[in-house]
Protein backbone atom coordinates (compact mmCIF):
# COMPACT_ATOMS: atom_id res chain seq x y z
CA UNK A 1 0.00 0.00 0.00
CA UNK A 2 2.59 2.34 1.08
CA UNK A 3 4.82 1.84 -2.32
CA UNK A 4 1.13 2.64 -4.35
CA UNK A 5 0.99 5.77 -2.45
CA UNK A 6 4.67 6.88 -3.18
CA UNK A 7 4.14 5.87 -6.80
CA UNK A 8 1.09 8.14 -6.49
CA UNK A 9 2.88 10.96 -5.65
CA UNK A 10 5.57 10.77 -7.55
CA UNK A 11 3.33 10.83 -10.71
CA UNK A 12 1.44 13.72 -9.31
CA UNK A 13 4.80 16.40 -8.54
CA UNK A 14 6.33 14.66 -12.16
CA UNK A 15 2.86 15.93 -13.79
CA UNK A 16 3.07 19.37 -11.57
CA UNK A 17 6.27 19.86 -12.97
CA UNK A 18 5.85 19.36 -16.58
CA UNK A 19 2.21 19.55 -17.24
CA UNK A 20 1.41 22.41 -15.05
CA UNK A 21 3.65 24.71 -16.15
CA UNK A 22 3.54 24.65 -19.94
CA UNK A 23 -0.16 25.53 -19.30
CA UNK A 24 1.28 28.92 -17.23
CA UNK A 25 3.41 29.84 -20.62
CA UNK A 26 1.90 33.94 -20.90
CA UNK A 27 2.91 34.95 -24.43
CA UNK A 28 1.69 38.71 -23.17
CA UNK A 29 4.23 38.22 -20.46
CA UNK A 30 7.01 37.18 -22.93
CA UNK A 31 6.60 40.21 -24.82
CA UNK A 32 6.65 42.66 -22.30
CA UNK A 33 10.26 40.95 -21.15
CA UNK A 34 11.48 40.56 -24.73
CA UNK A 35 10.76 44.23 -25.51
CA UNK A 36 12.34 45.05 -22.12
CA UNK A 37 15.45 42.90 -22.73
CA UNK A 38 15.70 41.94 -26.10
CA UNK A 39 14.71 44.26 -28.61
CA UNK A 40 17.70 46.58 -28.67
CA UNK A 41 19.28 43.65 -29.97
CA UNK A 42 16.69 41.63 -32.14
CA UNK A 43 14.48 44.76 -32.61
CA UNK A 44 11.42 45.58 -31.87
CA UNK A 45 9.68 43.12 -34.73
CA UNK A 46 12.14 40.52 -33.71
CA UNK A 47 13.41 40.68 -37.18
CA UNK A 48 17.57 41.26 -36.08
CA UNK A 49 17.36 44.76 -36.77
CA UNK A 50 17.68 46.50 -33.04
CA UNK A 51 19.39 49.67 -32.67
CA UNK A 52 22.74 47.85 -30.95
CA UNK A 53 22.74 45.14 -34.01
CA UNK A 54 25.47 47.07 -36.04
CA UNK A 55 27.73 47.14 -33.02
CA UNK A 56 27.79 43.51 -32.11
CA UNK A 57 30.47 41.34 -33.79
CA UNK A 58 27.54 38.68 -34.68
CA UNK A 59 24.89 39.96 -35.74
CA UNK A 60 21.00 39.31 -33.91
CA UNK A 61 19.16 36.52 -35.69
CA UNK A 62 15.09 36.83 -36.96
CA UNK A 63 13.49 35.04 -34.00
CA UNK A 64 10.40 35.29 -36.43
CA UNK A 65 12.02 32.76 -38.69
CA UNK A 66 13.48 30.30 -36.14
CA UNK A 67 10.98 27.30 -37.14
CA UNK A 68 11.26 27.71 -40.36
CA UNK A 69 15.12 27.43 -40.72
CA UNK A 70 14.76 24.40 -38.57
CA UNK A 71 12.37 22.31 -41.03
CA UNK A 72 9.35 23.96 -39.55
CA UNK A 73 9.40 22.55 -36.15
CA UNK A 74 10.13 25.38 -33.53
CA UNK A 75 14.33 24.89 -31.71
CA UNK A 76 13.19 24.56 -28.41
CA UNK A 77 15.74 23.27 -26.35
CA UNK A 78 18.38 25.52 -28.76
CA UNK A 79 16.59 28.20 -27.77
CA UNK A 80 16.22 28.16 -24.24
CA UNK A 81 19.87 26.90 -24.34
CA UNK A 82 20.99 30.17 -25.45
CA UNK A 83 19.30 32.33 -23.58
CA UNK A 84 19.86 31.02 -20.28
CA UNK A 85 23.64 30.65 -20.84
CA UNK A 86 24.24 26.86 -21.32
CA UNK A 87 24.61 27.38 -25.21
CA UNK A 88 26.60 31.07 -24.55
CA UNK A 89 26.71 33.33 -27.85
CA UNK A 90 29.56 35.79 -27.35
CA UNK A 91 28.55 38.66 -29.88
CA UNK A 92 29.32 41.67 -27.75
CA UNK A 93 32.13 41.20 -25.71
CA UNK A 94 30.23 39.11 -23.15
CA UNK A 95 28.10 35.79 -23.42
CA UNK A 96 24.92 36.34 -24.08
CA UNK A 97 22.12 37.19 -22.85
CA UNK A 98 23.31 40.21 -21.23
CA UNK A 99 20.34 39.85 -18.37
CA UNK A 100 20.57 36.30 -18.01
CA UNK A 101 20.22 36.87 -14.11
CA UNK A 102 17.52 38.24 -14.86
CA UNK A 103 15.92 35.20 -16.16
CA UNK A 104 16.96 32.66 -13.01
CA UNK A 105 14.83 31.64 -10.68
CA UNK A 106 11.20 30.07 -10.42
CA UNK A 107 12.17 27.11 -11.87
CA UNK A 108 9.55 25.65 -14.30
CA UNK A 109 9.58 23.09 -16.57
CA UNK A 110 8.57 23.16 -20.83
CA UNK A 111 8.23 19.51 -22.76
CA UNK A 112 10.60 18.85 -25.51
CA UNK A 113 8.68 17.38 -28.83
CA UNK A 114 10.04 14.25 -27.58
CA UNK A 115 8.41 14.74 -24.61
CA UNK A 116 11.33 14.99 -22.44
CA UNK A 117 11.11 17.81 -19.93
CA UNK A 118 13.44 20.48 -19.92
CA UNK A 119 13.52 22.85 -16.55
CA UNK A 120 14.22 26.67 -17.35
CA UNK A 121 12.65 29.57 -15.64
CA UNK A 122 9.36 31.16 -15.93
CA UNK A 123 10.59 34.01 -17.60
CA UNK A 124 12.26 32.00 -19.95
CA UNK A 125 8.75 29.96 -20.80
CA UNK A 126 7.02 33.21 -20.99
CA UNK A 127 9.94 34.27 -23.47
CA UNK A 128 9.49 30.93 -25.49
CA UNK A 129 5.94 31.56 -26.21
CA UNK A 130 6.40 34.84 -27.36
CA UNK A 131 8.50 33.21 -29.50
CA UNK A 132 6.74 30.54 -30.75
CA UNK A 133 3.89 33.16 -31.20
CA UNK A 134 5.49 35.46 -33.81
CA UNK A 135 6.94 32.54 -36.09
CA UNK A 136 6.52 33.46 -39.91
CA UNK A 137 4.24 30.91 -41.55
Amino acid sequence: MKRMSFATLVFAVTSVLVAGPLAAQDAGEGRVLYERHCAACHGIDAKGNGPMAPVLVVQPVDLTTLAQKNDGAFPLLRVVKRIDGRDPLVSHGSPMPVYGDFFEGDDTALKLSTGQPIMTSRAIADLVAYFTSIQAQ
